[in-house]
């Protein structure tokens, strides 16, 4: 009867141990998020998010695409200097810095005209999204 119990408890502990190992694998797992910026009046909150992401969660790999008016406010002539360190503290922490095209191109913005970092989402802010979100990104719009 104790050799049962004992075999029991062994099975159970290592079934126990494996479920655990599982879920510390499975958190350990990096976020990929891709955060969707079109509201001009939101900037400062969602650079405020994006901070507070990569404080909570070491490691995530995050995306910023912005179109729209929003995208006014990155503009180095526009950008105040508290938007412009955090953005360039967020891009240094590997921030990626997505403009849309479409969007360049109705207000006719060029990648010269926006903070360092940018890059030219050419096909659409939208598009772009959905490409992050097909490589498993998660969607935000805060």
């Amino acid at each position: 009867m104790n050799r049962r119990k004992l075999l029991g408890g062994t099975f159970f502990g290592g079934l126990i141990a494996a479920i655990a190992g599982r879920a510390q694998a499975a958190a350990s797992d990096k976020q990929k998020v891709v955060y969707h910026l079109a509201d001009l009046d939101k900037v400062a909150f969602v650079m405020g998010n994006i901070r507070n992401h990569y404080d909570g969660a070491p490691g995530t790999t995050i995306a910023l695409v912005v179109h729209g008016p929003a995208l006014k406010a990155f503009q180095t002539r526009q950008a105040n200097p508290d938007l412009t360190k955090r953005v360039s503290e967020a891009h240094q922490s590997g921030l990626q810095l997505l403009a849309c095209g479409n969007t360049m191109k109705a207000t006719h913005i060029t990648l010269a005209d926006l903070l360092p970092g940018f890059v030219n989402a050419e096909k659409g802010g939208v598009v772009r999204i959905a490409e992050l979100q097909a490589q498993g990104y998660l969607y935000l719009r805060p």
